[in-house]
């Protein structure tokens, strides 16, 4: 029985879960001028797993890079969203100090 697709999908998952926070609290603390730390890392671990002769932990590392690659979109489209979401903080406080 061969279980490194089970695992390198339990890690993808795990990855994927791990770098959501990550992209919020970068956008948070740095903005989306953190880009780029994504970019180096991305290329590192993507080139890092074509020299990796293990498998599983090659794929594990792709996997890793190109979620870092999405993670630079995905920091540019959280600012959007921390914008919005100030936006409709702002319009609720002003409506409830409307109110009294």
């Amino acid at each position: 029985m061969n279980f490194q697709g089970i695992f390198a999908g339990m890690a993808t998952f795990a990855l994927i879960g791990i770098l959501h926070p990550v992209v919020v609290w970068a956008e948070r603390v740095f903005s989306k001028r953190c880009w780029w730390v994504f970019l180096v890392a991305g290329l590192w671990a993507t080139l890092a797993s074509v020299f990796m002769e293990n498998v599983l932990f090659s794929c594990i590392l792709a996997v890793l890079g190109f979620s870092l690659f999405w993670c630079i979109k995905e920091v540019i489209e959280q600012e959007e969203r921390a914008k919005r979401s100030a936006q409709t903080k702002t319009a609720s406080s002003q409506e409830q100090t409307a109110l009294l």
